[in-house]
């Protein structure tokens, strides 16, 4: 039985910074942000089912998206202005994104690899699972934009006007369900979202 290094470098992602090219007040790495993902993803997924009709596998979309940027662990994390600053540069990153995620996946036990390569290779995700995943993502580079400007940092204004008009272009009920009910709290201090359920 030979050794797979598949989690090893995983393990790896809590030291892969997020933001490099921005001033943080903390600092978020690609484990934490992954995570976060994966939770609103859930929801989305969630809201989407009750709320609007959906038929989506929440689950499974929560593990999309907790592997959605796995394959960083390879490539780092490139800053958003670089990676789309032109049409040529995106999609030369993409190339590069996506035999990242074919080493990783090589990196597994053969009779594992079918398993993650559905979770980590979006050509493996439906539409919906994709845009959802996306949505997510999105969502939780606002919510981090809110966080910096909240603590007074304002090197995030233009990243936040710039997610804002993502966000618009994502525009789904049930991103604009979670909007309206869960992203008003991250403006509030620990003592406002406590108030109404003490220890």
């Amino acid at each position: 039985m030979s050794q797979s290094h598949f989690f090893a470098h995983l393990s790896r992602l809590k030291l892969i910074g997020r933001w490099p090219l921005m001033r943080n007040v903390r600092t978020e790495n690609v484990s934490e942000h992954s995570l976060q993902v994966a939770f609103v993803a859930h929801a989305l997924a969630l809201i989407k089912n009750r709320k609007f009709d959906g038929n989506l596998n929440a689950e499974r979309v929560a593990l999309l998206a907790m592997y959605h940027d796995a394959s960083e662990v390879l490539t780092g994390d490139m800053p958003t202005p670089i990676k789309y600053y032109n049409p040529q540069i995106a999609h030369e990153y993409k190339k590069i994104e996506k035999i990242a995620q074919q080493k990783l996946i090589e990196m597994l036990p053969e009779e594992f690899q079918d398993d993650y390569r559905t979770l980590i290779d979006e050509h493996h995700f439906s539409e919906e699972e994709k845009k959802t995943v996306k949505q997510a993502d999105a969502l939780c580079a606002y919510l981090k934009c809110l966080e910096e400007l909240s603590a007074g940092n304002t090197e995030f204004s233009m990243a936040k006007a710039r997610l804002e008009k993502t966000l618009s272009e994502r525009q789904s009920p049930e991103m604009d369900y979670f909007m309206a009910v869960f992203i008003p709290s991250f403006s509030l201090s620990l003592d406002e979202i406590s108030q109404d359920s003490p220890l």
